[in-house]
């Protein structure tokens, strides 16, 4: 009987899952698996709230395979060890999985790819974690990656539409094959195993009620999607898109699918297609405006084509498409301390203290309030490499990967996809915040400490004067920090750092590097509303507070 494993990695889905279909036909038996790679991980480089989702989906998985007669083995090691267990133990013919665009993840598959040509085991890897095939986008562009976000856009209209969902499987006709006891007993296979049993723990135990807001697995994200399509569908209605953009809420329960996206716990070609259904329907099949629906689908697309080839892209040294810029030491005492003030959520700015802190409690903030965090970090304010912030939200934020996760932080930062240094953008933590949410109900929920501080010092706390400090229980350096930084100050100064950079450069030493196309892609980008992009100054006006966008006078 010939044997085929299935090797889930991200894609924890059954509906629309062609490497998946490709293992049940092409086999008599099928044995599907989770590995927990030992020798590419650190279970300690994740937070409580990235391991809790993971686990979650893997037990909903399991839970589906169980209704059509399978099983999922949870197995720790590494998998060209397993493989050749199952070989031996059991028979191998075929391997089945989805597409890593991780280069880490790349060289895993390598390495199991060796195995299989070494032992005469065929193995099927198919394309559905991305929209298109990130080779096949650059192979079409040249043999070079797209350096702009059009010139992606270009591309992938010579290819032409993703492919559509495949359909699902016929679990009647399927046959499952069980492992065997020694299998299980060497690689030390989990039975609903939970972030505990790997030695982690809530960062905030004392705050459970806002901690767990988010619920992985393949149900949850398609009941989530029927919700979010609805959203969408009121939204053109009323003769516009992209709402969550459009009126950012910082509090109510995001409607962003990106964290199910990001374990394959929704198929992004089943939530592209739905939404471009909705729209062709709605408007009756005017495509020209198509691709601004799903703008933010094709930007993941764009960072897993830039670093799918590019093994360096989560790295500011030696990465082609990346800008080097002189960051401060963060071995300097002084610099170290501000990194960890900004990491604990201490800085003084309550706008930027209340996202780092619900980073840490819930594993999620607002895209509108990461770029916010990571312009404060970066060339906003405390002028620290962007590479910190990645690890910092690799380790917490649910739906960090790789390659998204440091294509977003690489643009803000403006190390790269974007005109080289030209970004006059500069986030103000305090009028950008009170833009965004005027009653301060966003800062009161994620600092107790300053829930009884009147408005008008919510978002300045330092200028409130000490007997009304005294009055609502909060005294400025004792129960809440003191800014880290002036921030009028060193923004200015941090501009024209930018702007000496830019000068001392010269042609020949700049490498190719990403960036937008025009001002429309910095708004879609970074989540930008109309008005704020008509407060864009030009770029050598040295005005002291040119930088600060949405501003309150």
């Amino acid at each position: 009987m010939t044997v085929a494993v299935h090797w889930f990695r991200n894609g924890l889905r059954l509906h629309d899952n062609p490497a998946l279909i490709e293992a049940q036909k092409n086999a008599e038996s099928l044995i599907t698996l989770f590995i927990f790679d030992t020798t590419m991980y650190n279970i300690e480089w994740s937070g409580y709230n990235r391991m809790r989702f993971l686990l979650e989906s893997l037990k909903v998985l399991n839970d589906n395979l169980t209704l059509v007669g399978g099983h999922l083995y949870i197995l720790q090691g590494a998998p060209v060890k397993i493989f050749q267990m199952i070989k031996e133990k059991v028979g191998l013919d075929l391997i089945t999985f989805e597409q890593d665009c991780d280069h880490i993840g790349r060289n895993r598959d390598n390495k199991v790819k060796m195995f299989c040509n070494e032992n005469e085991i065929k193995y099927i890897e198919k394309v559905s974690h991305t929209l298109w095939n990130p080779k096949e986008v650059i192979d079409k562009n040249g043999g070079v990656p797209p350096f702009t976000y059009k010139q992606f856009q270009n591309t992938v209209n010579k290819i032409g539409q993703p492919p559509k969902p495949v359909g699902n499987i016929d679990w009647l006709s399927t046959i499952f094959e069980e492992l065997p006891a020694s299998i299980l007993e060497e690689f030390k296979v989990l039975n609903d195993p939970t972030p505990e049993t790997f030695g982690l723990y809530p960062e905030f135990p004392e705050n459970p009620i806002f901690s767990h807001r988010w619920y992985g697995g393949e149900n949850r994200a398609l009941e989530q999607l029927k919700e979010r399509l609805e959203c969408e569908k009121e939204a053109f209605v009323n003769g516009f898109y992209l709402p969550n953009q459009v009126n950012p809420d910082l509090l109510s329960p995001s409607s962003s699918l990106s964290v199910a996206l990001r374990y394959g716990c929704l198929s992004i070609r089943k939530f592209y297609w739905d939404l471009s259904k909705l729209f062709i329907k709605q408007f009756e099949g005017d495509l020209l405006p198509q691709y601004s629906v799903t703008s933010q689908l094709l930007w993941r697309d764009y960072f897993y084509t830039m670093s799918i080839d590019n093994k360096n892209f989560g790295q500011m040294e030696d990465n082609p498409a990346c800008i080097s810029i002189p960051w401060n030491d963060i071995k300097i005492p002084e610099n170290k301390k501000m990194l960890e003030c900004w990491k604990a959520g201490k800085t003084g700015f309550p706008f930027i203290d209340a996202g780092m802190r619900q980073l840490m409690q819930e594993g999620w903030v607002h895209h509108v309030v990461r770029n916010s965090l990571a312009c404060f970090l970066t060339r906003g304010d405390l002028w620290i490499s962007w590479v910190e912030g990645l690890n910092h939200f690799m380790k917490y934020l649910l739906d960090a990967d790789l390659s998204v996760c440091s294509g977003n932080w690489i643009w803000v930062s403006s190390s790269t996809f974007e005109q080289l240094l030209d970004c006059p953008l500069c986030v103000c933590p305090v009028n950008y915040g009170l833009r965004l949410d005027p009653s301060g109900e966003y800062i009161k929920r994620y600092i107790p400490e300053l829930k009884n501080m009147p408005i008008e010092y919510l978002y300045e706390p330092w200028k409130c004067p000490e007997s009304v400090q005294k009055e609502v229980g909060c005294i400025i350096g004792k129960d809440y920090p003191n800014c880290i930084v002036n921030h009028t100050k060193v923004s200015r100064g941090n501009r024209k750092k930018m702007l000496a950079l830019r000068n001392s450069m010269t042609n020949e030493h700049m490498v190719p590097h990403c960036c937008p196309s025009d001002r429309e892609e910095v708004q879609k980008c970074m989540f930008l509303p109309d008005e704020c992009m008509q407060q864009l100054l030009p770029l050598d006006n040295d005005d002291s507070e040119m930088y600060d966008f949405y501003k309150c006078n």
